[in-house]
């Protein structure tokens, strides 16, 4: 194996919640209020549609707003990660990668690893330069259980919902994370901030129609069949946490490229837009992180 490669699950296509438009001869971001599932491949109009799309576009009535979903790892972290993280908006690579404890920066001397303040005790982070940034992966359909399609973001609500649940669902489900079947659904909320525009954020539930226990059987059940026809998650779960940890970043130059194009070309993007470690973040410790500089802002406003 390649070292300093990481190593991501197969993806075959991209969800978001945003797209790149042209305006006075620049690419781009712009809000939606919907779900895209797109392709790999780019046409001379952005990311070409995904078969998925089409069909839950007909059933959902013109816009997508929940993709039934099953997660590829019993571990949350492993589905789910996320960071702050600072690219380089020209070339789109990635420069340092922390927590909020620890970082992995790129320097002259190579990749050093050094303390986290933060964004808001980071003298590089000036000018919104580091960013919360999460990429989820997850699985569409039957055809392929170990293809995925990826969600990034770098928005507070949809970084701290997606990680309470998937540590929640582990937890209540008894380690049965990857047989759930579960929903990603878009929610909106306005704010003090959006000044009464709804934002638009991700979260995962139970599937549609589906109650808790009706989930927790049909995991069980799920389980014992992949059990019995030799399927270990242990084992796969064990792969993917090595192969995360291969490379220094998750992100190569290629991928850095239209991550900067959707979500660092026009200064400050807004929660509803999507984005797609080497070092493992502690999504606890993240969370807390978030909560507390949104309870400070709030302070601050009201005072």
């Amino acid at each position: 194996m390649l070292k300093g490669l990481s190593i991501t699950p197969p993806i075959l296509g991209r969800i978001s919640i945003g797209k790149v438009i042209e305006k006075a001869g620049k690419r781009l971001p712009e809000k939606d209020d919907q779900f895209t599932i797109t392709s790999q491949v780019q046409g001379k109009d952005g990311w070409l549609p995904h078969p998925f799309d089409e069909g839950l576009r007909k059933e959902q009535g013109g816009k997508i707003r929940s993709i039934p979903i099953q997660l590829l790892f019993n571990d949350p972290a492993l589905n789910f990660r996320a960071e702050y993280s600072l690219f380089d908006r020209t070339t789109g690579r990635p420069l340092c990668v922390g927590n909020g404890e620890t970082c992995k920066r790129q320097s002259e001397d190579g990749i050093q690893s050094l303390p986290c303040p933060s964004p808001d005790g980071c003298p590089l982070a000036k000018g919104n330069a580091c960013k919360p940034y999460g990429r989820l992966n997850v699985s569409i359909g039957d055809d392929d259980p170990l293809g995925s399609f990826i969600f990034r973001t770098t928005g507070f609500n949809s970084i701290r919902t997606l990680v309470a649940r998937l540590h929640y669902f582990q937890a209540i489900s008894g380690d049965r994370l990857s047989c759930l079947p579960l929903e990603l659904r878009l929610r909106g909320k306005s704010t003090r901030q959006s000044h009464g525009t709804p934002i638009f954020y991700v979260d995962i539930t139970p599937r549609s129609g589906m109650s808790v226990d009706e989930m927790f059987a049909e995991a069980k059940r799920k389980e014992a069949d992949r059990l019995l026809a030799g399927f270990d998650q242990v084992a796969l779960d064990a792969v993917a946490r090595f192969g995360f940890g291969n490379g220094a970043f998750e992100e190569s130059e290629e991928e850095g490229g239209a991550v900067v194009e959707e979500f660092f070309t026009s200064g400050e993007v807004a929660d509803n837009l999507e984005v797609s470690s080497s070092s493992f973040v502690n999504p606890s410790s993240l969370v807390e992180r978030l909560g507390e500089r949104v309870a400070m802002t709030n302070s601050e406003k009201s005072s």
